[in-house]
């Protein structure tokens, strides 16, 4: 899904600043925009997911040495394809198009920029375990649809001159609605063993994990509310206290990113960015907030939210990553340590 919504992107951006006539004089310059995007495509995903690959490819030995070596040249075998690129771009240089190639290729790599960085957060907040894209997808949806709501009944305050028909209304009301959502959507799908286990290799098998203490409920009593609730205790997930940072996120910072595409289709005097969801400006406007939020879940994630590293979990990194001859080494280093802090305790 992430690899089609990557696609169609590109494509609608790449349209943006294309001229039919310089096109027709310059065959083969569309296909080189391609390439750059798939030798890109294969760097990126190479990086984020060399360790998936090994974990899956450890059914036999041979299957395993190769996937390693693939994984070890890869940024060679990417760099060496993005120079075959280079080389191709320059014999394809025309006088009078100078000018007009130089930017596409500037462009080329700005869209790439763009999409890939995106769409690798993405990538590894979903190998985090879906909730960690479902949820604030849906908040960005959700924030979306309540601004609309209340700016339509309530909005009567312009927001920002890029986009006129935005209210203060509809900003506060939708904000407000997005952290009620965010708290309690989080609950519903912090229950659900498969939306919340990591994946750690490439299979589509049905997760199944200990669900770590983000997932686990705590409870609290509520019995001096008894005469307005009959229930005398309420359950609560953790993360739900990590999903009110990301409704707020969501509400107050993620908009920024529809007004910069905003901005920028004014800059270039386009009403759309593609016609692929007729009304609503192509998958690029659809996306432009999910852009900014796929990187501030995979910053909080990273920086915020406890990381649970069982022994087992090591074990097998161990046991999947080191050669026989470094698993020794470590087993000797490790009694070596062992010894050196019983000598101190006696």
């Amino acid at each position: 899904m992430v690899v089609v919504i990557q696609i169609i992107m590109t494509s609608e951006l790449f349209n943006l600043l294309r001229r039919t006539d310089e096109d027709k004089c310059l065959p083969g310059f569309r296909q080189l925009n391609w390439y750059f995007f798939f030798t890109g495509m294969l760097f990126v995903y190479g990086r984020i997911l060399s360790q998936q690959l090994v974990n899956t490819a450890t059914i036999d030995e041979f299957s395993y040495k190769l996937v390693s070596k693939v994984i070890k040249y890869q940024m060679v075998f990417c760099y060496f394809l993005y120079i075959a690129g280079l080389v191709w771009f320059i014999l394809t240089l025309k006088k009078k198009t100078y000018k007009y190639q130089f930017g596409q290729y500037a462009w080329t790599h700005m869209v790439l920029f763009v999409v890939f960085t995106q769409s690798s957060f993405t990538v590894a907040n979903i190998f985090e375990g879906i909730f960690w894209f479902l949820l604030p997808a849906s908040l960005i949806a959700m924030n979306d649809v309540a601004a609309y709501f209340f700016g339509f009944f309530f909005g009567k305050t312009p927001l920002i001159k890029l986009s006129p028909k935005k209210t203060w209304e509809g900003f506060i009301g939708g904000s407000i609605a997005t952290m009620i959502t965010a708290f309690l959507f989080a609950n519903v799908l912090g229950r659900f063993q498969w939306l919340t286990c990591p994946r750690k290799d490439l299979s589509t098998g049905w997760l199944q994990c200990d669900p770590g203490p983000l997932f686990k409920p705590e409870y609290y009593s509520i019995a001096g509310l008894t005469r307005w609730f009959p229930l005398k205790e309420i359950s609560i997930l953790p993360v739900q206290w990590h999903a009110l940072c990301l409704g707020l996120f969501a509400s107050i910072i993620a908009p920024f990113g529809g007004f910069f595409a905003s901005g920028f289709k004014r800059a270039f005097k386009i009403k759309d960015f593609g016609y692929y969801i007729p009304g609503h400006g192509g998958f690029t406007d659809r996306m432009d907030c999910q852009m900014v939020m796929a990187i501030f879940v995979y910053i909080y994630y990273q920086s915020f939210v406890p990381q649970d590293y069982s022994i087992d979990m090591i074990l097998d990194q161990i046991v999947r990553n080191l050669s026989f001859e470094d698993q020794k080494t470590l087993y000797y280093r490790l009694g070596q340590i062992f010894r050196q802090r019983q000598m101190k305790n006696y």
